[in-house]
């Protein structure tokens, strides 16, 4: 081969791999698009079949809310110009490439849906509609910055004894959505029926079997989600991201089981919901380190979310007395937290270990809790502060007689089973 034709060859590479990216990006995009499906299938199946038709609508909501907020405002403040490292802007309808802004839609309605089950059976449409735009096109945008568009997060220069690790967004899409979910359920106050006499009532889903589809379709999703981060398509890229979507189905099959086992063992009987967000929660405790991990890393990390769901979902019910209807704290918030922690301990970086377990010293765990700290704080007073002046304005939450008939006949004048309706109505 001439050395002529060499620069013009490796042009025409550079070229394919760059078109195998977009295309990689825009599928990934495609998949994570689906997730809110699965969202949909979850949160309505784990509530009450009255509000299912409430529940499709916020996750229509959410997706169309946050594609519009987020190409107008949101995504030039994430990825926008930014001297300090806190914020960036470039203008409205920034765009630095139509696949990469596809792709960071998506990531921003999901952190919006997140909140969806939460508060579901009692909020206010109206309401919720505020809520999702400013979580898209202010909340959300803001805090990825700090990581994915090079801030301060990422600036060892300051205060961070290491760049921070969040490779797909346990901490930036998933922990901010938790934690907002967290407030907003326990500012909107639990369902009626939830707590008697300080004890709290089972109140179970009416369909399991949309639950786990549901499951099934976000686990699917989520290859797209954590794979598509690699933003690149060819050689070393496509090893990287066919071991992100290994190290990802790995994690979501250890924390099912993690689940699984321990309910087993404190009910007597497997739980098919702890299962099924045990299984979700093995998929958040990988979306950080995917590109960090060995894949018994990643089974380590899963299998412990799995079982760190369990525990939580009790502890916020019973404990802390906040009705999340679906366990979305739980599941995102705190698998979330440990997720991105998990990469201090024994987090990869090629070769070398970076965590505490396996010679990487304390650097990386003390700029992985730094992120995780900064995250939780920002989402928690964000959420705090515009669910509150909403709760003092517009309300949060629907009356006791509309909770009660079922927002989907008072919000929305639609049944999700009307043939359910009839025979009650006859009988």
């Amino acid at each position: 081969m001439s050395l002529l034709n060499m620069p013009l060859i490796m042009q025409d590479t550079a070229a394919v791999e760059g078109d195998m990216g977009m295309l990689w990006m825009l599928i990934s995009g495609i998949l994570v698009f689906l997730m809110q499906a699965g969202f949909t299938l979850v949160e309505s199946g784990m509530t009450r079949s009255k509000n299912v038709v409430n529940i499709a609508m916020k996750n229509v909501l959410d997706i169309a809310v946050g594609s519009l907020v987020f190409w107008f405002i949101g995504y030039s403040l994430m990825y926008g110009a930014s001297d300090s490292g806190w914020i960036g802007w470039s203008g409205f309808m920034f765009n630095q490439g139509p696949a990469d802004l596809f792709f960071q839609t998506v990531f921003c309605a999901t952190a919006a849906t997140i909140v969806s089950g939460a508060i579901a059976g009692r909020t206010k449409y109206s309401t919720y509609i505020i809520f999702s735009v400013v979580l898209t096109a202010f909340i959300y945008p803001i805090a990825g910055g700090w990581e994915w568009n090079g801030g301060w997060l990422n600036d060892t220069d300051g205060i961070m004894p290491a760049e921070f690790i969040d490779f797909a967004g346990s901490s930036v899409v998933h922990a901010v959505g938790g934690w907002a979910a967290l407030i907003a359920a326990a500012l909107v106050g639990p369902r009626l029926g939830k707590y008697i006499d300080g004890k709290a009532v089972n109140i179970p889903g009416h369909n399991k079997l949309l639950a786990a589809l549901g499951v099934f379709i976000l686990w699917f999703g989520w290859f797209g989600f954590n794979g598509g981060s690699q933003l690149a398509w060819g050689g070393d890229d496509a090893v990287g991201a066919s071991m992100v979507v290994l190290v990802t189905n790995l994690a979501a099959s250890a924390g099912a089981l993690g689940a699984l086992f321990l309910s087993w063992i404190k009910y007597k009987k497997p739980n098919i919901d702890m299962t099924l967000n045990g299984a979700l929660a093995g998929l958040v405790s990988i979306t950080a380190g995917c590109g960090n991990m060995t894949e018994f890393g990643a089974i380590t990390a899963g299998f412990i979310g799995g079982i760190i769901v369990v525990f939580s979902m009790e502890l916020v019910e019973q404990k802390l007395k906040i009705d999340d209807a679906v366990g979305a704290f739980s599941v995102h918030g705190v698998a979330g937290a440990w997720g991105t922690l998990v990469i201090g301990l024994w987090g990869i970086d090629g070769d070398a270990g970076i965590g505490l377990f396996n010679g990487g010293g304390a650097d990386q765990f003390l700029a992985q809790l730094i992120g995780t700290l900064a995250y939780a704080i920002w989402a928690v007073a964000t959420s705090f502060v515009f669910l509150t002046i909403l709760k003092k304005t517009l309300g949060l939450r629907v009356s006791e007689k509309v909770e009660i008939e079922g927002l989907d006949l008072s919000e929305h004048g639609a049944l999700a089973y009307p043939g359910k309706r009839q025979r009650e109505i006859e009988s």
